[in-house]
């Protein structure tokens, strides 16, 4: 099974930023839409953010304004900037990409990577 690589979790006090890479390897074509999710302690996983690959971007409520997803098609690479962090956004975030190949769309995710905001 193909995975994405995660990385920059971490611990970070309230108020503080940390940015979040994904990979995809070479050998995932035709991605169209790439994105964030995450899972909370007890809860659902929960749509954090998308974009396409034509750079159209859709976030969830609780993250606009402090979230920003951004995408290199060149190198398979998406990421997330988090600033103005608080502590309900401590969750494992979870990178996502959708192919679209013949007979119909496959999705890869990534292992997860944690990150912790202290108040």
């Amino acid at each position: 099974q193909v995975q994405l690589v995660e990385s920059g979790g971490g611990l970070v006090q309230a108020g503080g930023s940390l940015s979040l890479p994904c990979a995809a390897p070479g050998s995932i074509f035709s991605i169209k839409v790439m994105g964030w999710h995450r899972q909370a302690p007890g809860k659902q996983r929960e749509l954090v953010a998308t974009i396409t690959r034509g750079g159209s971007t859709n976030y969830a409520e609780s993250v606009k304004g402090r979230f920003t997803i951004s995408r290199d098609n060149d190198n398979n690479t998406m990421y997330l900037q988090m600033n103005s962090l608080i502590p309900e956004d401590t969750a494992v975030y979870y990178c996502n990409a959708v192919s679209a190949v013949p007979g119909g769309p496959l999705s890869y995710w990534g292992q997860g990577t944690q990150v912790t905001v202290s108040s």
